[in-house]
């Protein structure tokens, strides 16, 4: 179920209406939990049964870590049956058949060929994300720093909770538990002109502005050998205003839906594409996800507290984590490496002086990286990828098949670039949310008016439904 489908608003009002209307809080967070399980099953029931079991398998191990304490060593068994537990199960899903393909590949390279067993599995929507947080669960107690949730109803309704489930914000438990424990309160709670307005921001990203440049994007990631250098460019742009409407739309809307049920996400999106630096680009994109790997990845292997060289060796193996955990291929690897590389290059020498540019140079040095890494990770193989910075950096005037980019392209992707800044600069949403009420909800309607006719009729499925 699509935030932009149709079948979503009545489900949601439903979910709302019976929600502020039930007066006990336990009996909301049941309601809740109920709607989020339908919520989920809408794509496919039989997956419920792996969120149920993460919930019951998290809710054990953290209970036996918390009543370990003084006990490091049972303390360790119970956080390793928690990482083995939901990591093999996202290992399984997500990268069986991965591994297996390249394991065959790799024999036969060698001269030895061997059978590997391809399940040609389905992949879970949003197993990624709800394993992050219900490890960030688990690792929590295990440091100290988070009590056990008292009740079960609690953790499975964290794990579960629909408007973010399945493609984030990843939420930690820390900051989402302790909003459980209090009674929501609509006066105090629930901001109605910011979740109108970011439910309507998310909206526009997603289906008047990622959908309909879709198909742009996806022509020349078609056909990536055939394209003239300028329609190679123009596909790598429209994917980058794909993926940055269409992911940040979804996590607008999230943070709408959660605010109007009176709870409240973290943001996950600081236009990205006006950072200076792709170290900055990543406090920036994907913020939840850039501060998981931070905690619970990139610190543990040390930060910056050793040598320059292990530091080096920190970024890149963080960032070939995330790109793998973006998705099951070499383009991916290749894609997190690619970002590593910058990263390491811009604590040197060599790349040190882009943060010392203008803004405008420097959001043009990020977003121009940050264009030519879409070649891996939009491309369906390392060939394509290969063939599209072909095209991209060797000029071709006219393209071998049959795509033509349209004259309204460039444009319509320049005057988004334009908004992009003007909502930075001018802080549009903070004063649009200020306006007294009757001056926002007319505001509201004439835009929503104004939205209707570039509605994509065509919805498609969001991009990170697939990590």
């Amino acid at each position: 179920m699509l935030f932009v489908e149709l079948r979503f608003l009545p489900f949601f009002a439903l979910v709302l209406l019976v929600h502020w209307a039930l007066r006990a809080h336990t009996a909301r967070k049941l309601w809740l939990l109920a709607a989020s399980y339908v919520f989920y099953g809408a794509w496919d029931w039989r997956f419920l049964g792996l969120i149920i079991g993460s919930t019951v398998l998290d809710w054990v191990a953290g209970a036996c870590i918390y009543n370990a304490r003084g006990d490091r060593p049972q303390q360790r068994f119970w956080m390793t049956v928690s990482l083995v537990g939901n990591l093999g199960v996202l290992g399984f899903y997500k990268y069986w058949d991965f591994f297996a393909e390249s394991a065959a590949q790799f024999t036969a390279w060698l001269g030895m060929p061997i059978s590997a067993p391809v399940l040609n599995l389905i992949l879970p929507v949003g197993i990624s994300f709800y394993t992050f947080q219900t490890l960030s669960y688990s690792l929590d107690i295990y440091r100290g720093q988070l009590a056990p949730a008292k009740r079960p109803l609690d953790l499975a309704l964290f794990v579960a909770f629909f408007p973010q489930l399945v493609a984030g914000p990843i939420v930690l438990a820390r900051e989402f538990l302790p909003q459980l424990a209090e009674d929501r309160r609509w006066a105090r709670d629930v901001d109605v002109k910011l979740a109108l307005a970011l439910f309507f921001i998310g909206f526009v990203k997603k289906s008047c502005i990622a959908d309909n440049v879709a198909p742009l994007a996806d022509a020349v990631f078609a056909a990536p050998g055939l394209v003239s250098t300028a329609d190679a460019w123009l596909g790598l742009c429209a994917f980058v205003v794909q993926i940055y409407g269409d992911f940040s739309g979804y996590s607008d809307m999230a943070i709408a839906t959660a605010l109007l049920l009176g709870y409240r996400l973290p943001r996950n999106f600081d236009h990205p594409y006006l950072a200076r630096s792709v170290a900055e680009f990543w406090t920036r994109w994907h913020i939840t996800l850039g501060r998981w790997f931070r905690d619970y990845l990139y610190i543990p292997l040390g930060g910056n507290r050793g040598t320059a060289l292990r530091t080096r060796a920190n970024l890149m193996s963080t960032m070939a984590v995330s790109g793998l955990w973006h998705g099951a291929s070499w383009t991916m690897v290749l894609w997190g490496i690619f970002h590593g590389t910058f990263l390491v290059l811009e604590r040197t020498r060599v790349l040190g002086w882009v943060t010392r540019l203008p803004l405008a140079l420097g959001a043009l040095y990020t977003t121009l990286v940050w264009t030519v890494s879409m070649a891996f990770f939009r491309a369906e193989s390392l060939a394509d990828t290969r063939a599209l910075l072909a095209r991209a950096f060797v000029p071709s005037a006219a393209s071998e098949g049959t795509f033509i980019g349209p004259s309204w392209a460039w444009p319509l992707l320049v005057c988004l670039a334009v908004v992009h800044v003007a909502t930075r600069a001018g802080r549009l949403v903070e004063r649009w949310t200020s306006l007294p009420a009757p001056v926002f909800g007319f505001t509201l309607g004439a835009l929503v008016a104004l939205a209707l006719p570039w509605v994509s009729l065509r919805p498609a499925p969001y991009l990170y439904f697939a990590f």
